[in-house]
């Protein structure tokens, strides 16, 4: 059974990409950008994604706001609600705006996660839904306040995950949901308690190795049968081609560079949040 979300995305060209500042342990300002290849590669995976079947939107970037490309941070979708993502970093706060901006003038509801600045929540990237619960990723970038804030602006029940893996900062770094019954996972970036929590969760899990964790293969979106990713170990690929799914790899090296690749550089528009309770 495949996921009934998926289908469709919110990208933001690569115009101003860059890693011009660190905010991760991946992004390193010595290292250069190649921003023709960078646009290269942005475009063949939307390319691979619309091939898929996906139908892809598109947020006009702005100069000043290089992580703009990275969709997934922008906020989360409820069905006809957008919920603007409040960045724990201030070179990213200008982002805000003109997501909100794009979601207001197609008629969104906004909902806010409030005052409280204790509640830092950067959007799908630290927010993701599987099987009628919201699991949602703290400590690095999301605060775990923010899943309570959660919780009262969605029906979903939401289960927090604390990564205590620096490197894996995102919850969808660690964690892709394949269909109702399966996903990717990262057990060893949680703590042991969050590992039990998605072991129970999850009827069957893909559990990857370090060295597989660390293509960024998690890291994927999924369009109906389609498992788009930026890598794909050989294990990996055949236990997703013995479960039925196909794979197509979308080559984002340039944006690994600033720790991002396939889902962050994508906001599904299709998820509705409210009728999930209950599986």
């Amino acid at each position: 059974m495949t996921i009934d979300w998926g289908r469709r995305y919110l990208m933001c060209a690569p115009e101003h990409y860059d890693v011009s500042y660190s905010i991760n342990p991946w992004m390193d300002t010595t290292v250069r950008v190649d921003r023709d290849r960078a646009l290269a590669q942005w475009d063949a995976l939307v390319a691979t994604l619309e091939e898929a079947g996906a139908a892809v939107e598109f947020l006009e970037p702005r100069a000043g706001l290089p992580d703009m490309v990275f969709t997934a941070n922008a906020g989360l979708v409820d069905g006809r609600a957008f919920l603007p993502a409040r960045m724990r970093h201030p070179e990213r706060h200008g982002e805000r705006t003109w997501a909100e901006a794009w979601f207001r003038g197609r008629d969104y509801e906004i909902r806010d996660l409030g005052d409280d600045p204790g509640i830092v929540q950067e959007g799908s990237g630290d927010a993701l839904p599987f099987a009628g619960t919201l699991v949602a990723g703290y400590r690095s970038r999301s605060s775990a306040a923010a899943a309570e804030a959660l919780g009262r602006l969605v029906s979903a029940p939401v289960l927090p995950v604390d990564l205590q893996d620096p490197r894996y900062y995102h919850i969808d770094l660690t964690f892709c949901p394949l269909d109702e019954r399966r996903a990717m996972v990262v057990p060893a970036a949680w703590t042991a308690e969050d590992a039990a929590r998605i072991a129970e969760l999850v009827p069957e899990a893909l559990v990857l190795e370090p060295h597989e964790a660390a293509t960024f293969c998690a890291n994927a979106v999924v369009v109906g049968s389609t498992v788009v990713m930026p890598a794909c170990p050989p294990r990996v690929g055949r236990a997703l081609e013995a479960w039925g799914f196909d794979v197509a790899v979308a080559d984002v090296g340039e944006f690994v560079k600033a720790g991002g690749a396939v889902r962050c550089l994508t906001l599904a528009l299709d998820v509705t949040l409210s009728v999930m309770v209950g599986g």
